[in-house]
């Protein structure tokens, strides 16, 4: 296979939560405050165990979670440059450093291929931890780069979006990573191969506004924020007050913008179903 891959196998640790407890032994829940054995939590499909909320995860650990016992990563030797010289409060090469080093990701994306059931997929998922999810050109390359790989090995595509939109650091040339996503998609869609899109919390900006909600199917985590602007811009430009629950994934399915909502104990298995009914429907 043609393609700069690294193997992973075995169910990883969720290494945000290790490194914020002792030892990676506690887990406190951002919603009800309790505390659970991070044992418990990892038992629960990283979820609260008391309250169920579902907790902010990364790319691997949906890898985890999704796949069968192994998977293949691949395109991970790209990384963001700062091709721009762009400055701030600090330069964007030092964020990206930063970045890298408190991640141990590459970038806000990684992709990987395996099977679900037996049944190949394809995973492009992104990682809020890394400058908070941000669509800068590297995120948009490596959706291109799986879209290519689906389409040689005949394999569908699901997109985990966790994003507060288009990276500032990189100007226009994030912005053309909508386009260019989209319109990469248009090829899934002529080989009638299936792409399914997962949106978790957050899903916004750029992100919202472009592959996260073009999916053969979208659907999303309970509770998940999920739009392009934020509620005071909207409400700022409106001039109306919001609804109660405004954004969030059970706002959006009520109005017709998602399929429907999945817990994250079930989303193995619904995808495995969403691949059988599809590819068959493709047939």
């Amino acid at each position: 296979m043609g393609w700069f891959k690294r193997l992973r196998e075995g169910i990883q640790t969720a290494t945000k939560f290790k490194k914020e407890t002792p030892d990676g032994l506690w887990f406190q829940c951002n919603r009800c405050k309790e505390t659970s054995t991070f044992k418990d939590f990892k038992e629960n499909y990283l979820k609260c165990p008391k309250c169920a909320y579902h907790a902010r995860i990364g790319s691997h650990d949906y890898f985890d979670l999704i796949f069968d016992k192994s998977y293949e990563e691949l395109f991970i030797q790209y990384r963001s440059s700062d091709f721009l010289e762009f400055n701030d409060l600090s330069s964007y090469q030092t964020r990206i450093e930063k970045a890298i080093e408190k991640t141990e990701l590459n970038d806000a994306i990684s992709v990987a291929t395996g099977t679900v059931m037996k049944k190949p997929l394809t995973i492009a998922a992104m990682d809020f931890s890394f400058i908070g999810g941000s669509m800068g050109s590297v995120v948009g390359e490596k959706i291109a780069k799986a879209i290519d790989f689906c389409l040689e090995y005949k394999t569908p595509l699901l997109i985990i979006s966790k994003s507060g939109g288009a990276r500032m650091m990189e100007s226009a040339f994030s912005l053309m990573q909508m386009a260019k996503t989209s319109a990469k998609l248009t090829q899934l869609a002529r080989a009638k191969i299936p792409y399914f899109s997962l949106l978790t919390d957050p899903t916004t900006g750029g992100v919202s506004a472009s592959f996260a909600m073009l999916g053969d199917i979208n659907f999303a985590e309970p509770e998940a924020l999920i739009g392009f602007a934020g509620p005071r811009i909207i409400k700022e430009s409106i001039k109306q007050e919001l609804p109660e629950g405004f954004q969030s994934s059970e706002f959006l399915l009520d109005h017709g913008f998602l399929d429907f909502i999945v817990d994250r104990e079930d989303l193995k298995s619904t995808i495995a179903k969403l691949m059988d009914y599809l590819l068959i429907k493709a047939i």
